[in-house]
This record gives structure tokens, C-alpha cells and sequence, in this order.
């Protein structure tokens, strides 16, 4: 009975403290369950610290074709057959011949229907080896990479382009300067000033092989050269071999793919554009995208008929009006002609339109170039107080352009871009390409990649980053973007065009050595198909190239799933500014795989 007293006097406090030890473990199965979760969720992602190192191996090292394994419910998506191995989607040469052959209508952009589209890998040619390293590749190309030899024949007598056993040479030769394209932009210089830095970004409209613009690189200049996919055989193919910008792209009936106010020179060398026909038409387009004060170079018929027409099988007569016409298109837009010197003339674009009495165009968006119809109509530069003041603002010489803020942007044109996010765009995407290179170490090499394709360019921050290395990038700006940012893009001296990657772009398969997309897919969520996207970046990626993507950490795993279906090794890392950051990078690298040769092809017969 002694007992008793104590016992009746502890159980309350047994009962309290077993209710509170129940509380402590409750708390603690908490706290420990969702840093399990967290943990769990981070270690998916990436290491506990920002990934600075990778296990990729970023070197062209030409491994065989891996079948790498699909993850469950993901679909695969098999080689094309051969015959797609050169497969331009909206520039199919079948297709084309549905619609208008006037004004070659038929040469322009027409994208498949989508129960149309490749659900496969376009595969690059049998025997496809890595193009030689720039400079190299500008002179010389592998015959396996672009097996036509029909410009070797065609333009034989114009040093084009030349046979030799496995491979092409380039003696920089063209229609007009048979001489090279050297001498020829030479003999510009000598009535222009192409070495202080004012000419920056040219056009060279029905390039050829882009001699052009393949040779003024040395110069500092940055031509985008185009041509259409027509009877010259893998033109623009070509030019992308050697490692020189070049798009498919026509002067036809829609405005071409660029801002107005682009381009500081347009060139034509024979490009055999009829500048004097449907009302000028073409000429006007020109206009739109030369910059106030750039230059328009025509060299070939009919310049310099009278020494060459019996040459060219046309009479005197006809190549003296047709000379009459362009002269006559050229005044009504206001233009100067500086010169013409043998087979060379060239006219300057006034520098504002204060002055200018013609038929402008009403109040359409100069800068609006997707399937956008050409007008007949003088596109009205921005509007100036003096005779003196160039329109849309004065530019920089090449390279303090750079930097400079865009005039663009300074005006105030850009809505929600200001000078103070430029400068900052600036600084961010030092650091952004300062990380890719601690990942990805073959960036900062010299020569492993030349072509490169940034997919949603916004300022241009990623180009300008790698300007002092031996790459060229095209900027993309797409067409669903918030802000049109293309035009401040060209004022940085850059190069690019507008986009929607709901469809295929209008270049050839294996254009590009990297490809680098920032927040696309977000963008695109809810647009189009993510395998449709993913499938045309492999297309115009060459085997071992490589990708950067960043975007949310959701849409990664998403990308990274699909890829690696793809013969792709990928691996997410976290974002420079540590693993806490829901933005994440996809580092990837393409496999080397070609098509079969028709001996080893088991359904050969």
C-alpha cells in the first residue's frame, strides 16, 4: 500500500510526457520526410553544388551508332531512309512544283502539312566525315558531305568550285570574278571603304557558293548569304560546308526573313534577280532591309554591256534598257549612284527620306518579315528633324558596335528594353558562356565548332560573347517572342533572321556544329510539338555536334527523355548560380552515325 501514492502520482506526468514525446517524433518524421523529399528531388536534378565538370565527351570522336535505350512510354524515332538525307521540309523540290512558277513563288518557303511531316532522324550520307576545321574549310569540303559534283561541270570555266579525288576545292572564284573573290572586294574597296569598320553586316542575294561573303570575313565583315534550292545543286549546302553564314531563301513574293535597316552593303554578282521588272519590286525589298547611307553593288548584266554583250547573247539594245530600267528604279527610291567602274556600280541609300517624294509605304510594320507579302511601295525610314540626321539612329563603326546600345533601344522602340538591360544582357551572358566553357571545354577550343544556331537570341548576348573566337552564329528571333528584338540585334553588328519553330527552318540537314536555346521550349509550350522541335534541331545538327539548353528544370527532363530516344548523350547540370535555381542546363552530344552504303544495306538486292 505504500506504493500506492507515488504510482497515482506520476501517471499524469507519464501521460503528458508521452503525449509530448509522441509530438517530438511527429515533428521530427516531418522534417525528416520532407528533406528526404528535397534531397531526393535534388539529386535527380544535378549535384548538391553547381556542376562545373562534366562526364560528356565533347570531342568529335566518330562512335558508332549506340541504339541508345528508350525510356518507357517515350516513342523512338528511327533513321529515314537514305533518300532524305538532303531533306528540306518546306523547300522540297517535289512539293514545290504545286504551286506558282511566276516570279518563282515556287522556289519560297512551303512547309509540309503536319500528317505530312518525318516522324525520323534524317540520316547524313554514307562515308560523311567532320567538315575540315575553319579556315581550312573555306578552300576545301569532302565529297562524301555533299556528294554532287554538277556545279564542277556547270561553272567549270568560273573556278566555282573543283573535283579532286575525295573532296572539293574552292578557288574563291564566281561568275563575275573568275579572277577570285579576293581581287574582286579589293576592286570594291577601291570605291568604298570596306576597312573602317562602317560596313559591318552585308546581304549577298543568289551567293553561289558565298565566295562573297566567304572572303570577306577576313575583312570583318558578316555577310548572310542566300540562294534558293533550284538547278545549281546544294548551293547554300555548300557554303554552310565551308563554314560560311548562308540560308535557302528567293527574292519571290514575300519579304525576306530580316529587319528593316539591316544590312550595311546588299551585293549582286549575275544573281540573275530581273531588278527592273514587276514594278521594281525586288529592288524596294532590297531597300527595306540597307541600312540609311548603306550600299547596293550590281556587278554582271547589264553592267559593262557594252564590252560584254555579244558574251552574254543579248543585243546592245536590250541590255542598254534594262540598264535604263535599274537606273530608273533606283532614283524613284531615292538612291545615289556613287560609280561604275567596269564591271562594278554601285549606288548609296540616302541616309533619311526628309527630302524624298515618293510613294511610301502606309503605316505596316517595316520591321514585320514573316510570310509577309512585298509591297511596291518605299518603306518609310524613321522620321528625322534635319537633313543631316541619320534615320533610326547613327551606328558605331565595327568594333565599338558591339557594346554600343543599340540604337533600338535608346530610342525607346523596344517596349520594356532599356539601356540600363542591355548592359546588364551584356554582363550576364559573359558569365552564361564563361560557365558553358567549364562544361563544355571544347567551346573555347579553336576550330571544333564553327557553325553555331542560337535559337532564341533576345539580344544577341550569347553571339557577342564568342565574337573574338573563330565562330559565326546565326540569331534567331522568334516570331512568337514578346518584343521583335531582331533589328538591335543587326545594330550590334550581328547576323540572324526571323523564325517559328513550329515548322522546319530553310537550310539544309547537318548546317550546324552547336546549337544553344535558351527558355524555347517554355516558350513553344502549348504551340507545337515538342518531338517536331527536337527532331529539326537534329536534322540541321551534324553527328557529333552538340547542344546547350536551358529552361525550366520540368521541360529538361522532359527534353532529355526525348533525346536521349535520339542517339544523344545528355546530362542536366545545374544553373551557374548553384542548384537552388529551377532553371537548369542541357548539355548534349549528337552520336556519329550515317546511313548505310548501298553494299552493306541488308535490303539491297
Amino acid at each position: 500500500m505504500a506504493m500506492a501514492g507515488p504510482v497515482k502520482s506520476i501517471a499524469p506526468y507519464l501521460k503528458t510526457n508521452r503525449l509530448h514525446a509522441w509530438l517530438l517524433v511527429f515533428l521530427l518524421c516531418s522534417v525528416s520526410y520532407l528533406l528526404g523529399s528535397w534531397r531526393k528531388a535534388a539529386v535527380t536534378i544535378a549535384a548538391s553544388k553547381p556542376c562545373v565538370s562534366s562526364s560528356l565527351d565533347f570531342r568529335p570522336r566518330r562512335a558508332q551508332d549506340g541504339g541508345a535505350s528508350s525510356s518507357e512510354n517515350v516513342r523512338t524515332y528511327p533513321p529515314c531512309d537514305v533518300k532524305h538525307s538532303e531533306h528540306t521540309p518546306c523547300e522540297d523540290p517535289k512539293r514545290s512544283h504545286r504551286f506558282d512558277r511566276r516570279r518563282l513563288i515556287f522556289r519560297e518557303r512551303h512547309c509540309p502539312e503536319r500528317n505530312e511531316t518525318l516522324k525520323c532522324r534524317v540520316p547524313a550520307p554514307p562515308g560523311y566525315r567532320n567538315p575540315f576545321r575553319w579556315p581550312t574549310s573555306r578552300d576545301m569540303a569532302w565529297y562524301a558531305n555533299v556528294p554532287h559534283k554538277e556545279l564542277t561541270v556547270e561553272k567549270a570555266v568560273q573556278n566555282w568550285i573543283q573535283f579532286e579525288g575525295d573532296r572539293f576545292r574552292f578557288p574563291g572564284g564566281g561568275t563575275m570574278f573568275p579572277n577570285g573573290a579576293d581581287a574582286y572586294i579589293d576592286d570594291i574597296g577601291k570605291l568604298i571603304d570596306l576597312r573602317n569598320g562602317s560596313i559591318r553586316t552585308a546581304i549577298d542575294t543568289g551567293c553561289g557558293v558565298a565566295s562573297w561573303g566567304a572572303y570577306l570575313l577576313s575583312r570583318g565583315i558578316l555577310a548572310m548569304s542566300f540562294a534558293p534550292r533550284d538547278t545549281h545543286e546544294a548551293q547554300v549546302q555548300f557554303a554552310l560546308e565551308r563554314g560560311v553564314p548562308a540560308q535557302i531563301g528567293v527574292l519571290a513574293s514575300k519579304r525576306l526573313p530580316y529587319p528593316s535597316r539591316a544590312f550595311d552593303m546588299a551585293h549582286c554578282s549575275r544573281c540573275l534577280i530581273p531588278w527592273d521588272l514587276f514594278d521594281g519590286i525586288y529592288l524596294i525589298e532590297v531597300d527595306r532591309v540597307l541600312r540609311p547611307g548603306g550600299y547596293w553593288i550590281l556587278s554582271g548584266p547589264p553592267i559593262n554591256w557594252k564590252n560584254h554583250w555579244s558574251g552574254w547573247q543579248r543585243t546592245k539594245e536590250d541590255l542598254s534598257a534594262e540598264q535604263t530600267r535599274i537606273e530608273n528604279v533606283a532614283k524613284s527610291l531615292c538612291w545615289k549612284k556613287l560609280v561604275e567602274k567596269d564591271d562594278i556600280a554601285i549606288w548609296q541609300k540616302p541616309i533619311n527620306h526628309l527630302h524624298c517624294k515618293v510613294n511610301l509605304c502606309p503605316s505596316q510594320d517595316p520591321d514585320k518579315a514573316w510570310y509577309t507579302s512585298m509591297e511596291t511601295c518605299l518603306t518609310p525610314l524613321p522620321k528625322v528633324k534635319d537633313g543631316q540626321e541619320i534615320s533610326g539612329g547613327e551606328l558605331a563603326n565595327w568594333p565599338e558596335r558591339l557594346n554600343t546600345i543599340p540604337p533600338r533601344i535608346s530610342k525607346g522602340t523596344l517596349p520594356g528594353i532599356t539601356a540600363e538591360i542591355f548592359q546588364r544582357e551584356t554582363a550576364l551572358w559573359e558569365r552564361r558562356v564563361s560557365y558553358y566553357k567549364t562544361v563544355n571545354n571544347q567551346l573555347g577550343l579553336p576550330g571544333r565548332y564553327r557553325n553555331l544556331l542560337d535559337m532564341n537570341a533576345y539580344l544577341g548576348g550569347f553571339a557577342a560573347t564568342l565574337v573574338q573566337d573563330p565562330v559565326w552564329v546565326l540569331n534567331v528571333v522568334p516570331v512568337e517572342a514578346k518584343v521583335n528584338t531582331l533589328g538591335a540585334i543587326y545594330e550590334r553588328g550581328l547576323i540572324g533572321t526571323y523564325h517559328s519553330w513550329c515548322k522546319a527552318m530553310s537550310t539544309y540537314p547537318r548546317a550546324y556544329d552547336l546549337i544553344h536555346a535558351d527558355s524555347l521550349f517554355s516558350l513553344y509550350q502549348d504551340r507545337c510539338e515538342l518531338d517536331d522541335i527536337l527532331l529539326e534541331m537534329d536534322r540541321v545538327l551534324r553527328p557529333e555536334g552538340s547542344f546547350i539548353l536551358r529552361d525550366d528544370v520540368d521541360m529538361l527532363v522532359k527534353v532529355k527523355r526525348i533525346i536521349d530516344t535520339m542517339n544523344y548523350d545528355s546530362q542536366i547540370v545545374d544553373h551557374e548560380d548553384g542548384p537552388l535555381v529551377r532553371e537548369k542546363l542541357l548539355f548534349a552530344v549528337k552520336s556519329y552515325w550515317t546511313a548505310s552504303a548501298p553494299s552493306d544495306d541488308p535490303h539491297t538486292s
